[in-house]
């Protein structure tokens, strides 16, 4: 196995980013938990539907709201970089700048992964391109960071 690439945050701080298969399962993780919690809600929306009678405009925006609500309430697991897929691949979101846990900001990056990263990729598959712009998080090999860390801890100075 090759050794892992160092990296290094804005403040200097180094890591190891997570592999491409890992960043991937993670994704394929939070992507099947935001369907399960979408189809569980449109569930919910037609049983409320069938005992209320809330009509078709009602239905079709309760369903527009879920595809926003639930990345969002998922993305309040995300808020220390660790949502279920992160776990499962032993990575964690973090901020470039620095290192540290995105926090409040969770939600905020749940509903990018789940929704608008798909949309985003679909768009520049089919000749619409890419937006342009800076990367603000990234996936760390959370065990691999660890080791390094206290390799340059134990290292004679």
């Amino acid at each position: 196995m090759a050794a892992p690439k160092i990296e290094t945050f804005g403040n200097g701080t180094p890591y190891v980013r997570a592999g491409g298969w890992a960043g991937f399962f993670a994704w394929l993780v939070d992507g099947a938990v935001f369907v399960l919690g979408f189809a569980a809600g449109i569930v919910a929306l037609s049983l409320a539907d069938r005992s209320l009678g809330l009509g078709g405009g009602v239905i079709a925006l309760g369903a527009l709201a879920l595809l926003f609500v639930v990345p969002l309430l998922y993305g309040l697991c995300y808020r220390n970089g660790r949502a279920l897929g992160a776990l499962w691949t032993g990575t964690r979101l973090v901020r470039v700048s620095d290192g540290g846990r995105i926090g409040a900001k969770g939600p905020w990056a749940m509903l990018v992964r789940t929704v608008f990263l798909p949309a985003v990729i679909i768009g520049a598959l089919t000749g619409g391109g890419t937006a342009p712009g800076s990367l603000q998080r990234i996936s760390i090999d959370v065990k691999r960071t660890r080791r390094l860390h206290a390799e340059r801890q134990a290292a004679p100075r």
